[in-house]
């Protein structure tokens, strides 16, 4: 059974849950946005049962996860959440490690390995090539997609920012049904993740992140010098396996459209009836991929 633990970073006091052995290879699994550790429960433990030593951090402004700061901006943007995945693996002196992450899990695990290759022993990503190109957030996308989208623009403005406040479990339970729609999770399943979004700080990182990728909300200058590397969508060279669902409700794309930023050894995997939340709808397949990378490795 996972033990939750706590270590500090500069920034934060980060909520974990930890399982397997002590000496395994280290697997960090990450999670998206609006789910929490626990979507990953049946990945742990498989990953445990195979001698990996898993740790699922709680990312900023979910769960028992807390600022040390009353004045620290509140930032959702990719460079706060990929600097905090490197904080978190200092702070628990893990060199090196295998990085699992989907929807802004993995887009931390995205730009740990393309910014700070050395610490990555490979990677297993949900839905692509996770890193925001800000330069393009502007640019409209096609109208099917722009619907699926419309929750972002929700969050654009003050109504959106209180609905959320007021109504944040019948939209993230919305959520979860138009991005997963063959995944038949239950209240119960659901109700384990809820306690999660009631963190002091999940409206203020959600708002932040969703208004800084359309360029509405300001840099946190703590992050300015990563943001400046991630604008030239560096590529990722860790060994790689991205898994997508054939009908992920939210942000499909095409493996043609990001193949050329994974210059290491890389190759999709495609799941029949999965949606957006890989790891909940696969398990097996989560934990045949990181396997795979493991032995390769």
């Amino acid at each position: 059974m996972a033990t939750l633990k706590h270590i500090r970073t500069a920034t934060l006091d980060i909520a974990y849950e930890e399982n397997g052995p002590p000496n395994g290879a280290p697997v960090l699994l990450m999670h998206g946005w609006p789910y929490d550790v626990r979507t990953y429960d049946a990945v742990v433990a498989r990953l445990a049962a195979g001698g990996c030593r898993t740790l699922a951090p709680y990312l900023r402004g979910f769960g028992a996860t807390r600022f040390l700061s009353r004045d620290k901006l509140r930032s959702g943007q990719q460079g706060a959440l990929g600097s905090d995945l490197r904080d978190f693996m200092d702070a628990l002196a893990i060199e090196r490690a295998a990085l699992v992450g989907y929807d802004w899990g993995g887009r931390a695990a995205c730009v740990v390995a393309a910014l700070w290759p050395e610490r990555v022993r490979c990677l297993v990503t949900g839905n692509g090539y996770n890193i925001q190109d800000l330069a393009v957030a502007l640019m409209p996308a096609a109208p099917e997609q722009e619907l699926k989208y419309w929750y972002q623009y929700y969050f654009q403005t003050e109504r959106g920012r209180a609905g959320l406040t007021q109504n944040r479990r019948a939209l993230i339970k919305l959520l979860w049904r138009l991005w997963s729609p063959q995944w038949a999770f239950d209240d119960a399943t659901f109700e384990r993740s809820a306690p999660s979004w009631d963190n002091p700080d999940f409206i203020d990182v959600t708002i932040h992140s969703y208004r800084h990728r359309y360029n509405n909300a300001p840099d946190d200058p703590a992050f300015v010098p990563i943001e400046r590397r991630l604008a030239g969508q560096p590529s990722i060279a860790a060994p790689t396996i991205v898994l997508q669902g054939d009908v992920n409700g939210v942000s499909p794309e095409l493996w043609s459209s990001y193949r050329g930023r994974f210059t290491g050894p890389a190759e999709e995997r495609v799941f029949a009836g999965v949606g957006h939340n890989v790891p909940a709808e696969a398990p097996d397949e989560v934990a045949r991929a990181v396997f795979d990378l493991l032995a390769s490795t």
